[in-house]
């Protein structure tokens, strides 16, 4: 076999309910216990992530804290803790980077990996991987492995699925070259990338359950019913994916964006959401010594159709308030009370060095700017209690928005 047509080995890494296994590292007490990371009780808040015995209670990500509470009445709310979740998430893809210089890393907990010209088998280089991660910085993952990113993202979620451990899954599940399409069959479409609920329905309609189904129905057929994106679902659903590992050498933009378990219609819990991004988005930034000119929001509705809307600020911005206003005014101009929302994310983009002098912030007073720098700060060392004020600080201003 030529080297041009020897299969690529691909994997995708996934930290295992990341934010909570990090706040089980610094309180083991929390070991076993049904616990969330994300909102505050009594407030409009959501859950970033939750313990896998929360997860059993029903909790999930971007549910609204109260009916979190409701479910499990024993929930224990923990603050998020930005700072130490930046610093473990820079140790593990420090380990990724030595296993290969071809990492993407495509959020704070997950990254493909192009381990191709690594000689030994794949799901060896798996287990090592995984190994490394828990004894290096004591986080538990999950791997999937594969010829192409789509079925290694596919492998990872199935192994979790199919995991029977009780805390975390510390999945590792590999799928050889050539058993792509016999791996997907069986598998429900919801599986697939990009199908939800309601695309689930719309192919239910015609009759087709697992990806098995649908790699057996014509790709016009699915092009007639779902224009380009039926296009997309027939190649996927034959294990088709030739996109590289992307390695960007400069960062274009920073953004940070959610898909709801359940599409909603509130606008609160949308705002708040919105709200958590922006602080997400706002710290990025100043890690990073970087302003954005512009703040971008993406909305994507029940149905799939996508919407973004950007606004070009009028001096560069690092900061959290200015991120969520820019950003709450496109989703007031995009908002339909009648049409859920999937997908929600926000961004800056057009991104400038930052540069430490008053004209450049879109800012009250320089004061805040300087407040933001050292809470900052103050987060690496002491997070909960540094981000209680940062999220007083940021609606101060608009407390009768979200308090």
């Amino acid at each position: 076999m030529s080297m041009s047509a020897r299969p690529r080995k691909i994997l995708h890494l996934d930290l295992d309910a990341f934010f909570c296994a990090v706040e089980a590292l610094k309180n083991p007490s929390l070991n076993g216990k049904a616990f969330a990371v994300g909102g505050k009780a009594g407030q409009r808040g959501v859950i970033s992530s939750c313990s896998y015995p929360a997860r059993r209670a029903g909790v999930h990500s971007a549910m609204p804290t109260g009916q979190a509470l409701r479910l499990c009445p024993g929930l224990i709310l923990i603050t998020c803790d930005f700072g130490e979740y930046s610093r473990k998430s820079h140790e593990v893809m420090a380990i990724l980077q030595q296993l290969s210089g071809l990492v993407e890393q495509i959020s704070v907990d997950e990254a493909f990996i192009d381990v191709s010209d690594l000689p030994q088998p794949m799901e060896e280089i798996a287990r090592s991987l995984q190994h490394q991660v828990m004894e290096k910085t004591g986080l538990p993952c999950s791997v999937g492995g594969a010829s192409n990113k789509l079925i290694a993202k596919i492998a990872t979620d199935t192994g979790k699925s199919r995991s029977i451990r009780e805390d975390y899954p510390r999945a590792i599940l590999c799928i050889s070259p050539g058993a792509e399409e016999e791996f997907l069959a069986p598998l429900p479409v919801k599986a697939m990338w990009g199908v939800g609920p309601k695309m689930e329905a719309s192919l239910a309609e015609m009759g087709i359950m697992t990806i098995g189904d649908l790699a057996r129905c014509p790709t016009d057929t699915l092009e007639r019913r779902f224009g380009k994106y039926g296009t997309d679902l027939a190649r996927h659903a034959r294990g088709i994916d030739d996109r590289p590992v992307s390695v960007e050498a400069e960062t274009k933009s920073i953004s940070q964006e959610i898909t709801f378990t359940r599409d909603t219609t509130d606008l609160n819990q949308l705002r708040a959401v919105l709200k958590d991004l922006s602080v997400k988005v706002g710290y990025r930034m100043r890690c990073d010594g970087v302003c954005a000119r512009v703040i971008r929001l993406k909305l994507r509705w029940s149905d799939f159709s996508t919407h973004t809307r950007q606004l070009m600020l009028s001096a560069p911005t690092d900061q959290d308030r200015v991120i969520y206003e820019s950003a709450e005014s496109l989703l007031l101009k995009l908002w339909q009370s009648d049409r859920p929302v999937r997908l929600i994310g926000v961004g800056g983009t057009n991104l400038v060095e930052t540069v430490h002098q008053l004209s450049l912030f879109d800012t009250s007073t320089e004061k805040e700017r300087k407040l933001l720098h050292v809470l900052d700060d103050l987060r690496e060392k002491y997070g909960k209690k540094v981000v209680l004020r940062a999220d007083h600080l940021k609606t101060s201003k608009n407390n009768e928005k979200e308090t």
